[in-house]
């Protein structure tokens, strides 16, 4: 009673205690005494994000599923309490027991951005858990990371004493087995880190050495004990309508950024644009049948109570049941007065009919990503739109009574030149034109365009992850080139423009490409005071710089190179579906403007073929 007396007395204190009492709709409550593993789930930034996330729902909810594991979670706290718990050396808790992490045998952090690597840094200091995996003695939770940061998790590995690469459905069941074979053993830390290297996916960074040549570069990267993998293969949920999925979701007090119901249709996306992470490792596209996904439906609205639904994937328009799935929702939805989200869809008339059906129109703005103003550009990145696409499906949109436009765009992809940047304005304006057209009786009010542009960061695993960045001087040069090009438009009243910050675009390359060795300054921008690097208000460039000259780190060394082709990457020990030789097919091809066709039109070849799953098997030639 003295422990939840304390904390009650110290959530009195912080701005939205809500954030840390647990006890929402649907959180999970078990009788800690019959659990054998205790698994805190952590995602690292602050609850309303957190909670936003599906994969942390999904695996919550299958560990739990589990009588012998009970699994609770864990977020960032925000700077008030974190200045509490370090002031009253109080260790950090999770929401459902009120148990501190320290306690428990794993905590699982999910890694969805580079941003959040200090937030990473802070879960451990504030669960008074050693930050270096080095320290960790046997009584210490296991760390274990996992998410899409985790294809090159080396300038994590100093912190971290398994990483998880692949979706989490395949591999937790055997690890956890092995778990409780090995607390029963008595044995040393050290050796369940070695027999859990012989897990699918898992990876234990500390038994792997890295070596570099005189230039600073990557000479080998290997084992260092016997029976460990030399390469780590991603896992896969082929049998994606088999897959654990949460139908009793956890339910935030707090209005969380994506407050609705989630519904995942499919993973994967057939498209191939030669920028996108997302698009190579989560290969090949699988598809959820329509029926499970009718039911699921129906289970999540009403054990949720929420008012919208939202279909999850990263290219809705190529799920071949969405017609189907849509026309379900609409009556099943209609007499609830629940909403219907259809994010990532492509501009074509499908798309606007389906999105015609359910958005309100008068209240509503479409959103396009181009990524690129020019023809040119985009058949660089391998986008797979024309203008005369694009200019045709916004003019189909003001014609059902669309006014509002959202495109993204990106600056600074492979070959672009001045006049790449300033065909976005001039795309934006011809987009406006297309509205001005409609005579003005049926026009549904002012026409408003918003332009959004980001900076691009090559990923591993993308055919872009040989190509160089540019300085953050170079980026402000490009933004302020689209932003004379506005201005310079007829229809300039009509266009608004944002651009990303591009101190953090830098610090993301750097993060996103590094090895090893960045793990010293990680260290050393937290303990300056570095946290919530992805929010604005928080971000501190100085700091993070300085870190970088303290530990002796050229950040330029890790954005301004050009790759050569043969380089040895930090990230080439993990075989994540795509194979190496046909990213640089892709590469290649994008220096000669080469579009390569989707996989339902015809295959690639890129690797994924081998897990016998989606569209691979559907259409393997």
């Amino acid at each position: 009673m003295r422990k939840l007396a304390l904390k009650d007395e110290i959530l009195l204190r912080v701005e939205k205690p809500a954030r840390y009492i647990g006890n929402e709709i649907n959180s999970v409550i078990k009788d800690t005494a019959k659990a054998d593993i205790r698994f805190a789930m952590c995602f690292p930034d602050v609850y309303e994000i957190g909670m936003s996330h599906l994969g942390m729902q999904i695996l919550y909810d299958m560990f739990n599923k589990r009588e012998d594991v009970y699994c609770e979670r864990v977020y960032s706290p925000w700077p008030d309490l974190h200045r509490i718990l370090k002031e009253q050396k109080i260790p950090l808790f999770a929401l459902e027991s009120q148990d501190e992490i320290r306690t428990f045998d794993f905590l699982g952090i999910t890694i969805q951005y580079e941003m959040c690597y200090t937030n990473i840094l802070q879960i451990l200091d504030l669960s008074q858990i050693p930050l270096l995996a080095k320290e960790r003695g046997k009584e210490t939770p296991f760390v274990i990371g996992g998410g899409p940061c985790t294809y090159n998790p080396e300038p994590l590995a100093d912190f971290f004493d398994l990483f998880y690469i692949g979706e989490g459905e395949t591999s937790y069941d055997a690890l956890f087995d092995l778990y409780k074979e090995w607390k029963a053993s008595g044995a040393e830390r050290s050796e369940f880190l070695r027999l859990a290297a012989g897990v699918p996916g898992i990876y234990a960074p500390s038994l792997y050495e890295a070596s570099y040549k005189e230039d600073g570069t990557l000479a080998s990267f290997c084992p260092n004990a016997e029976g460990v993998p030399s390469r780590i293969e991603k896992q896969v949920a082929v049998r994606l309508t088999d897959a654990s999925y949460p139908v009793k979701p956890v339910v935030p007090f707090l209005k969380a950024t994506q407050d609705r119901v989630v519904l995942e249709i499919q993973r994967g996306c057939i498209r191939g644009c030669r920028f996108c992470q997302a698009g190579m490792i989560y290969r090949p596209t699988r598809e959820k049948d329509v029926g499970v996904l009718k039911r699921q439906a129906y289970e999540l609205l009403k054990n949720t109570g929420y008012e919208e639904i939202s279909l999850n994937s990263l290219s809705s328009s190529d799920y071949s049941k969405l017609k189907e799935l849509v026309d379900y929702l609409i009556e099943e939805c209609g007499g609830r007065h629940v909403n219907i989200s259809l994010p990532s869809l492509r501009i074509d008339e499908f798309s606007l009919d389906v999105m015609g059906k359910v958005q309100d129109i008068k209240k509503s703005s479409l959103t396009f990503a181009p990524e690129a103003g020019s023809q040119r550009l985009r058949d660089v990145i391998n986008k797979g739109l024309t203008e005369e696409v694009i200019l045709e499906g916004a003019g189909k949109a003001f014609e059902g009574g669309w006014q509002k436009v959202k495109l993204y765009f990106m600056l600074g992809l492979p070959t672009e030149t001045e006049a790449d940047q300033e065909a976005i304005a001039r795309l934006a304006n011809e987009i406006a034109v297309r509205y001005y057209d409609i005579p003005k009786e049926k026009r549904n009010g002012k026409c408003q365009i918003t332009i959004s542009t980001s900076f691009f960061v090559p990923k591993p695993f993308t055919p872009f992850q040989w190509a160089s960045m540019h300085t953050k001087e170079h980026y402000m040069k490009s933004a302020q080139t689209v932003n004379e090009a506005v201005k310079n438009q007829l229809n300039r009243k009509s266009i608004r423009y944002n651009w990303h910050e591009t101190d953090v675009t830098v610090l993301e390359g750097v993060l996103a490409r590094g090895d090893r060795r960045l793990g010293a300054a990680i260290l050393r921008a937290y303990e300056k005071g570095c946290l919530f690097d992805a929010w604005s208000d928080f971000y501190d460039h100085n700091k993070w710089m300085e870190s970088f000259r303290e530990t002796g780190i050229d950040p330029d060394f890790y954005t301004l190179r050009e790759r050569d082709m043969e380089e040895v990457f930090p990230w080439d020990f993990i075989d994540a579906g795509v194979t190496k030789a046909f990213l640089k097919k892709e590469y290649a091809d994008a220096q000669k403007g080469i579009v390569s066709p989707n996989c339902r039109m015809q295959c690639g070849g890129c690797g994924a073929g081998k897990y016998q799953g989606g569209v691979c098997v559907e259409n393997p030639d």
